[in-house]
């Protein structure tokens, strides 16, 4: 297991390293294992890499970020770097995964259309039977390519590039969200800049000034579009990553809450009970 230092601070990870004993196939930033029969991860972790997974049949449960999918035929589900997970998966399930890096990521990443906030939101994307023979077409293109003696980088990224664009088109047909953040480019901004300050900067006036609206505004097209205020959007988020901390590292409650940018352990407990109703440590202890 690795440590990734963050604002001084350790937070455990798995690496994909780590999965490399258990490769079908392989290169330095990108591992192609087949998913077959009976798989538990009973303890949540999260990962430094990215992954998607394509199941052909399956049947289970699979928990991403606190948050319950059941598992069935011709399924996508993608994992991004940080994001907390476990599954059950039943004996009859077929399935491929493929786990890149982050750096052999950014060469393809452009071609998931959407904001990676909106494919964290969704994680699985179930498939048409056309869309799943394309992608089945590319996963074995992917793996063929890896088991070739000499197997060339461009062309395995051009590959994982169809394969974003396949399960973007997918999505677009499926979560209206997508659609929503698609047509309010201010909106769309808004969930990014969420995602790079949502620790030190926790109100609505500090995001309305770097999109150039006033908090009201911003306010008003969160509730009209999203059907939330811009201080939900804000607090989910921090929520989440206070769950993901809570459940995957060993940080004390102290070192979360100062993680997260809170002034004192009080306040973030506060915070915490009120939006889920459990205490960090209950939180923790499930």
């Amino acid at each position: 297991m690795t440590r990734q230092q963050g604002s001084n601070v350790y937070v455990p990870l798995i690496g994909i390293q780590e999965f490399r004993k258990d490769q079908l196939v392989g290169r330095d930033e990108l591992l192609f294992n087949e998913l077959l029969g009976v798989k538990h991860i009973d303890r949540p972790h999260k990962h430094d890499f990215f992954i998607i997974n394509l199941f052909e049949r399956a049947q289970g449960v699979h928990t991403i970020d606190f948050r319950d999918y059941p598992i069935g035929d011709r399924q996508i589900h993608i994992l991004f770097p940080g994001q907390v997970h476990r599954w059950d998966i039943g004996p009859e399930t077929i399935g491929y995964q493929l786990m890149i890096d982050r750096i052999f990521f950014e060469r393809f990443a452009p071609y998931f259309r959407f904001s990676i906030a909106n494919y964290m939101n969704h994680p699985l994307i179930p498939c048409t039977e056309s869309s799943f023979k394309l992608l089945k077409y590319e996963f074995d293109a992917i793996r063929d390519e890896l088991s070739a003696a000499n197997s060339l980088k461009d062309l395995i990224s051009a590959r994982a590039a169809v394969i974003a664009a396949i399960v973007s088109k997918e999505a677009e047909n499926l979560f209206d969200d997508f659609k929503v953040y698609l047509s309010n480019p201010r909106l769309a901004k808004f969930n990014t800049l969420i995602e790079q300050h949502y620790k030190e900067e926790k109100s609505v006036s500090f995001y309305a000034s770097k999109l150039n609206v006033s908090a009201n505004y911003l306010n008003i097209l969160c509730k009209r579009h999203l059907n939330v205020p811009a201080t939900e959007l804000i607090r989910q988020r921090v929520l989440l990553e206070a769950k993901r901390l809570l459940q995957s590292t060993d940080l004390s409650i102290k070192e979360i809450a100062f993680e997260l940018g809170f002034v004192d352990h009080a306040y973030f407990s506060n915070f915490f009970k009120s939006q889920t109703g459990a205490t960090p440590t209950g939180f923790r202890e499930k």
